[in-house]
């Protein structure tokens, strides 16, 4: 038993310190792909993705995706314990089995970059550890730099430059305020809603959040190009 314990606590301590310095290499190295990605990269044959750093994305994508996916970004340490009950209690109340999620950037983050798709305890378990350790070591700003770089944002369009190239055929630096909110209107469901022509849904949705993001003001820190 005793070598048994032993065995144990050697393997459970060296994935805490893999974890940590995996988390503390992508702190500065941009991550290479995701699950997600592959898996889409398989279903649809290719995917678009272009990384775009933090300062040449347009300031207002930061805030559009705080306005419409987890306003209370700057404020919480990486879990809004609110958002959560309040997704439980819709969810357990909905007999048509919509499922909707209480997660914060942080943890989609998490979740992307370094775990598997699937729903388990230990996968939420992981989620967790690894929530807490990037809004330790990385920040904010790079969460969000890495959020706007792996997020689908469209069917087998990952990150805003992705995006933007598929739905104006801009710079991602360039998109104005408007096609911000109206990206940002599709991220509940990126392959079902089209930034490029927004059904009536996702129009109302998008002056949502351009409502949203004058309301929360300027409160992401951004960085000139």
């Amino acid at each position: 038993m005793r070598r048994v314990f032993g065995v144990v606590f050697a393997a459970l301590g060296w994935t805490v310190i893999v974890s940590i310095c995996w988390v503390a290499l992508l702190a500065v190295a941009d991550p290479p792909v995701t699950w997600h990605m592959a898996d889409q990269c398989a279903e649809l044959g290719a995917v678009q993705r272009a990384w775009r750093d933090l300062g040449s994305i347009a300031p207002a994508m930061p805030l559009a995706v705080i306005a419409a996916e987890d306003q209370k970004y700057m404020e919480h340490h990486g879990f809004d314990v609110e958002a959560m009950r309040q997704a439980w209690e819709r969810n357990s109340k909905d007999t048509k089995g919509r499922l909707r999620g209480g997660s914060t950037i942080s943890q989609q983050v998490a979740k992307n970059v370094f775990l598997w798709p699937g729903r388990s305890l230990l996968r939420k378990g992981l989620e967790a550890w690894f929530t807490g350790l990037i809004e330790s070591i990385w920040g904010k700003e790079r969460i969000m730099e890495v959020y706007l770089n792996v997020a689908e944002m469209g069917k087998g369009a990952f990150g805003v430059q992705a995006i933007a190239d598929r739905a104006f055929q801009r710079e991602a630096i360039k998109l104005s305020r408007s096609q911000c909110a109206r990206i940002a209107a599709c991220l509940p469901s990126p392959r079902r809603y089209d930034a490029a022509a927004p059904s009536a849904y996702v129009s109302r949705r998008a002056d949502w959040v351009l409502r949203q993001m004058n309301n929360l003001g300027d409160i992401f820190p951004t960085k000139e190009p």
